[in-house]
């Protein structure tokens, strides 16, 4: 069992691995001479991904998630805890805050990965859930993400663009979930030829909210966002923290409703994650490099679990 989880997740990881050599190059082209080397940079992947898998919860398996609640980790998922979790994150070139909790792969080598979160920002309300209209929220949302773009060209890399929905916001106001994703791509990119999906999912709750991003190329995540929705419902809050406990007068209040959490708080995180698609093809050899020795480090624990 521990190894059919590992192979697939070694061939998961291997999308995580393309984003870390890639940065890597556009680095480099952008004559920052600070910056670690592909090599190490391969390196420290290889060793994150490593201790990713040591430390890893294979479902079905109930995973505590701080003091709100559990995700009830289905068969054929994989949780990694936050500081192993972080440490892949920062090896594919991303960072993490004092939300995150920790990531979720999956186990049948399927290209995408999901990052957890808990935001604890006080009951968001949901009353604006029925006036809301997409196309402002897109408006909205593409003018913050092109608002990043001097800083992604400060670092490096190319300016990117919301492209459109993949699936417009849906809210359930019975449990209190929220879904949507946008395809993200390289400005003046062809819609379609690549780019990459959010797929975000939301559950709230009394103090705050989790948060479950799925992020990978627009067919991968086509093909598996069924995963992210049951992911999203396997989150379970404790009693006492869910969103119907809420007391007023009582409990602190978010500053925003949904729409602010659509059109806001998550543009940083389109930017942050678009370079998977906006790099895949340009460094697909390099991916081939870094996907192989990400094999070889899953190939080694593999051993020491079967001996």
């Amino acid at each position: 069992m521990h190894s059919n989880y590992l192979r697939g997740s070694v061939r998961a990881a291997a999308i995580i691995a393309s984003l870390s050599l890639a940065a890597s190059a556009a680095l480099a082209q952008s004559g920052a001479s600070n910056q670690p080397t592909p090599e190490a940079r391969q390196k420290e992947l290889a060793e994150a991904i490593d201790a990713g898998f040591k430390a890893a919860t294979q479902g079905p398996a109930s995973v505590a998630l701080i003091d709100q609640g559990a995700l009830k980790l289905p068969a054929k998922f994989a949780f990694i805890p936050k500081a192993e979790g972080s440490r892949m994150m920062r090896a594919m070139g991303n960072s993490t805050n004092a939300n995150f909790i920790g990531l979720v792969l999956p186990s049948d080598g399927a290209n995408w990965f999901a990052t957890l979160d808990f935001n604890k920002a006080g009951y968001v309300k949901d009353d604006d859930a029925k006036d809301w209209k997409a196309d402002d929220l897109l408006k909205t949302l593409k003018d913050g993400t092109a608002a990043g773009n001097d800083d992604r060209a400060a670092r490096g890399f190319p300016p990117i663009e919301v492209a459109g929905w993949v699936e417009p916001p849906a809210y359930d106001k019975a449990t209190h979930r929220l879904v949507w994703a946008a395809l993200v791509q390289r400005v003046g990119q062809a819609t379609g030829n690549g780019g990459s999906v959010n797929y975000n999912t939301y559950a709230l709750g009394r103090h705050g909210y989790f948060e479950l991003n799925m992020i990978g190329a627009p067919d991968v995540i086509r093909a598996n966002k069924e995963n992210a929705k049951l992911l999203l419902a396997a989150l379970e809050y404790d009693l006492g923290k869910k969103y119907e406990d809420f007391q007023p007068g009582v409990d602190e209040v978010a500053g925003y409703g949904l729409a602010a959490l659509v059109a806001g708080a998550a543009a940083k995180k389109l930017g942050m994650f678009a370079l998977i698609g906006v790099f895949l093809l340009k460094f697909w050899k390099i991916f081939a490099i870094g996907a192989v020795a990400v094999a070889a480090v899953g190939s080694r624990f593999i051993g020491r679990k079967s001996a």
